[in-house]
């Protein structure tokens, strides 16, 4: 049966709509996926991926969603879709690949058709033949529109499809325009049809990531009308192990079809990720990124560096703020692992890092934690935006989840926020930059609440009018800052996360419209990776405009059904409230040295308890 969600108080300003339609023909969500080639071209299309994705009741998380500037009724989103892991079919585990969605809207987000990016591991369109990329998984999906019609999905990407330990660890930039010609009259035809995807940095096919790697990725494009007006920027982070992280770019002048060499953009700091960039009215850009204090001589610390030249060079990264990070964490305590015959997650998926003593999330089996307690990773991160149709300012808007000062406490436990044993209240903090002048407001909370954490916050600023969004969870029944999002002190979770909103008309001077968006709260902590043992929420929201209009999605729980894991031999705290429903036999075989007992994998992935969702929503 499915778990009953609510929430505290109305929302508001519509009803939330599920973009990752895969639950045809029983759940009554749409036509399940529908080739993007038969989508362009009319033509009927499908295989075994679209298949499994139309049934699959899968997991989805790290949605992103864009407008089309020339026309607010159209939207196309995108997320990390496991929709297709099981297409080999269920005996075989989930060994099928994860890639980027493609959800298309054509009504401002009251319904949507999805569907997958081209040039996926099992693709015999004729779109495949199209796309460079040559990886067994695709995700961190980022998208940009320029002007005329064209929209970009950027993609970190990993795996080998011929099933070896290689990750390759690549990220590419996949593109769509109107069949019509770029300005075409007919708007509803925009970033319709796939015309390739460009590879633009190879990681090393070393195995368990353990080379060099690309992620963290973002993208925008010029819609200035100046002399830079359809350039495509994508930047990301490099991990080259040991956590010193770099920030690599590239830019396009012919419209995603090729990309300069990467481009380093910061050598004197350590440790950065989450790069975001911005496009102002004149066409100069601005690429922020986080520094983390954990690898030295770094501190926690938003920083951006400006380039005046399309993207040619870029200034010396200079410092906006520190913070107070709110980067969830723990110690690993592993417990044993049962012996499985077959797995449940695809080689390369998310879900976990807690195998060394610093844990960023906990669970079951290889995810336990010290704490006993049970959450998917976290970690402050900044996102920035500019509005291009601004021609009197350069003006660059940066929101970031910190850890609100005077809010920080003993947890009692391993479990903390601000390192091991000391947990804090995350707050959205905005800062509006002036890149003419270098001068920036000091940071200030966006909607300060007594209660609750917010995190993954983003904004958008096209047409004068900024809004903003993030997750938040004042509606926790068992919120404290000592405990992580969800947890009660019993170690059960429980729905703890609604999306909220506000917006500004005066560049961030005031913020009214604060308002909850989703319908119903949800539960984060539902342990449905690395083998159904430890929750994976991914790393962003995400929220798009123009004008008035604005359009907000976000990783969902509230169609998960919830369960027991038969693995535990002794039912741990969080029985019920973070194990999802799952089918397994346990077998014995007899072997020269005695009998030998397996679990089999999830017998019935179609049921639900994997089924974690993208929604959507208009936002403040």
């Amino acid at each position: 049966m499915f778990f009953a969600v609510g929430g505290a108080g109305a929302s508001t300003p519509g009803a939330d709509v599920r973009l990752t339609n895969d639950c045809h023909p029983d759940g009554g969500c749409g036509a399940g996926y529908v080739s993007a080639y038969t989508l362009a071209t009319g033509i009927p299309y499908t295989d075994a991926t679209l298949d499994e994705c139309t049934i699959s009741h899968g997991r989805q998380n790290e949605p992103a969603v864009q407008v089309d500037p020339r026309n607010t009724s159209l939207l196309l989103g995108s997320s990390n879709d496991y929709c297709a892991v099981y297409n080999k079919g269920i005996p075989a585990g989930a060994v099928g690949p994860i890639w980027l969605g493609y959800y298309r809207s054509l009504d401002g987000g009251s319904s949507w058709t999805s569907s997958l990016v081209p040039g996926y591991p099992d693709d015999s369109s004729p779109y495949a033949a199209l796309s460079q990329a040559r990886t067994a998984t695709a995700g961190d999906p980022v998208i940009a529109w320029d002007a005329h019609g064209r929209a970009f999905f950027g993609s970190e990407s990993s795996g080998d499809p011929a099933g070896t330990a290689k990750t390759f660890g690549d990220v590419f930039v996949a593109r769509f325009r109107n069949p019509d010609g770029p300005d075409a009259t007919d708007t509803t035809k925009d970033g319709l049809e796939y015309y390739g995807t460009t590879v633009v940095a190879h990681g090393s096919s070393a195995p368990n990531l353990l080379g060099v790697f690309h992620d963290k990725t973002a993208i925008e494009a010029d819609r200035t009308g100046g002399s830079c007006d359809g350039n495509v920027y994508f930047s990301w982070s490099r991990f080259n192990g040991s956590g010193a992280n770099e920030i690599y770019f590239v830019r396009s002048t012919d419209h995603g079809v090729t990309f300069t060499q990467p481009m380093r953009l910061e050598s004197s700091l350590k440790s950065l990720q989450f790069p975001d960039i911005s496009v102002t009215h004149n066409g100069h850009v601005y690429v922020t990124f986080r520094t983390f204090s954990s690898v030295g001589p770094s501190t926690d610390a938003i920083y951006v560096v400006k380039s005046t030249d399309c993207g040619k060079t870029f200034s010396p990264a200079q410092q906006i703020t520190t913070f107070i990070p709110n980067d969830a964490q723990d110690q690993s305590s592993p417990q044993p692992v049962p012996t499985q015959a077959v797995s449940d997650d695809p080689a390369s998926s998310e879900g976990t890092d807690a195998h060394s003593d610093r844990s960023r999330d906990c669970g079951d089996f290889a995810d336990a934690c010290t704490s006993g307690y049970t959450f998917f990773r976290r970690d402050t991160q900044v996102r920035s935006t500019a509005d291009q149709f601004d021609a009197s300012h350069e003006w660059i808007y940066m929101v970031y989840d910190a850890t609100k000062p005077g809010t920080e406490a003993p947890t009692g436990t391993t479990y903390g926020t601000d390192g091991r044993g000391v947990g804090g209240q995350a707050g959205t903090f905005f800062v509006r930059y002036d890149g003419a002048s270098g001068t920036h407001t000091a940071p200030v909370v966006i909607d300060d609440q007594a209660t609750g954490h917010q995190v993954f916050p983003d904004i958008s600023a096209d047409g004068g009018v900024l809004h903003s969004i993030w997750w938040d969870s004042r509606n926790d029944p068992c919120y404290s800052v000592t405990r992580p999002i969800g947890n009660c002190a019993d170690r059960t979770t429980v729905p703890s996360l609604d999306v909220y909103g506000a917006t500004s008309t005066n560049a961030g001077t005031t913020w009214t419209g604060k308002t909850r968006i989703t319908d119903v709260s949800t539960n984060p902590n539902y342990e449905q990776f690395d083998n159904r043992a430890v929750p994976f929420a991914g790393d962003y929201l995400w929220v798009t405009s123009l004008g008035s209009f604005a359009y907000t999605v976000w990783t969902d729980w509230r169609n998960t059904v919830q369960g027991t894991d038969p693995r535990e031999a002794t039912e741990d705290a969080d029985q019920t409230t973070s194990d999802v429903h799952q089918c397994r036999t346990l077998n014995t075989v007899q072997t020269k040295k005695g009998p030998v007992s397996f679990w089999s994998g999830d017998l019935c992935p179609h049921d639900g308890g994997i089924d974690q969702n993208i929604y959507g929503d208009l936002a403040p």
